[in-house]
């Protein structure tokens, strides 16, 4: 069983960065494939980035490519999603998501572990 809990979220002007981070319980973190969705009300959740278990291959919504960055970090069990250039469609509920596996997941139904989710408002 793994818990992930997200941190990060908040209010910031179109333009402006946030960095979330996911932090996962467990002793084999390095083992897990890990994603980042997000869900804006009344929309269906949809995915944002992932990367491989040792985060070396990443995979990008493409409307954030270029702008975010996911990046996971195996000795504190944590992954991040840095955003730059911000827009105000890009506000939504974040999660993170984990499996463990070798493979780079972008499908909600792929992963097995959710985080209760931060919030990202972006103000025009």
């Amino acid at each position: 069983q793994v818990q992930l809990v997200e941190s990060g979220g908040g209010l910031v002007q179109a333009g402006g960065s946030l960095r979330l981070s996911c932090t996962a319980s467990g002793r084999t973190f390095s083992t897990y494939a890990m994603g980042w969705f997000r869900q804006a009300p009344g929309k269906v959740r949809e995915f944002v980035a992932a990367c491989s278990s040792s985060g070396g291959i990443t995979r990008y919504l493409g409307s954030v490519e270029g702008r975010f960055t996911i990046s996971k970090d195996n000795a504190i069990n944590t992954v991040y999603l840095q955003m730059n250039s911000l827009r105000p469609e890009d506000t939504a509920e974040y999660y993170c998501a984990a499996r463990r596996t070798a493979l780079v997941l972008t499908t909600p139904n792929s992963y097995d572990y959710w985080g209760q989710g931060t919030r990202v408002t972006v103000s025009s």
